[in-house]
């Protein structure tokens, strides 16, 4: 398929799931297009969005200025992708598995200042939590919560912070529950790790 043509569709893609309130396209939105920079993602869902702006992102995706610099790109005379057009990581998305969604979701924001990015289901099955650039998406389970009777150090997500002081000081004064203090590792970063109710292990690191 030339390359012109799959740009095409992914912008019609992502149009599409701006249109239906998909909500990790709200991340990607807003990591590629400045305006939308300040953006929370229910904002950018409620925004207007349209075609020549998933052009646009699909264009600074693939490495060019615009949708009209994207096309002026001639086409390669193989089937060897340009370095232009690989896939960029923009962002992950641990999950998390709790046994009680209104438990983990009272803990995530009352305690560790989280916001409520959504929720899904009657009673909420599925849920993401966001604080600055990270998002965890809890889901319910009635079962045991992966390997944490059998390794009671398995982390469940590293957060990089920039002041793991500072947050371990407001973690603290929230009454979080801490499964380690804060310490300086050998290699130099500062450390520390949340428990939530389920036992999900957190460790939040920051420069020394």
């Amino acid at each position: 398929m030339p390359r012109i043509e799959h740009f095409r569709k992914q912008a019609k893609l992502h149009l599409r799931w701006h249109r239906e309130g998909y909500h990790p396209v709200a991340a990607i939105i807003r990591e590629m297009l400045p305006r939308f920079a300040t953006f929370s993602d229910q904002d950018i869902l409620r925004a207007g969005f349209k075609l020549a702006d998933a052009q646009e992102l699909v264009a600074r995706k693939a490495g060019f200025e615009s949708w009209q610099a994207l096309l002026k790109e001639r086409e390669p005379m193989t089937d060897t992708p340009s370095p232009s057009a690989t896939a960029s990581i923009l962002a992950a998305e641990p999950q998390l598995f709790v046994t009680n969604m209104a438990a983990a979701i009272a803990y995530y924001t009352d305690r560790l200042g989280f916001s409520l990015a959504f929720s899904y289901g009657e009673p909420a099955f599925y849920a993401q939590v966001a604080r600055g650039g990270a998002r965890l998406n809890l889901r319910v389970t009635d079962g045991p919560i992966g390997f944490r009777a059998e390794e009671m150090d398995a982390l469940s997500a590293t957060l990089t912070v920039d002041a793991a002081k500072s947050l371990f000081l407001e973690f603290q004064q929230a009454d979080a529950s801490f499964h380690q203090p804060l310490r300086t590792e050998p290699w130099g970063a500062r450390t520390f790790i949340v428990a939530d109710p389920d036992g999900n292990l957190l460790c939040f690191a920051g420069p020394a």
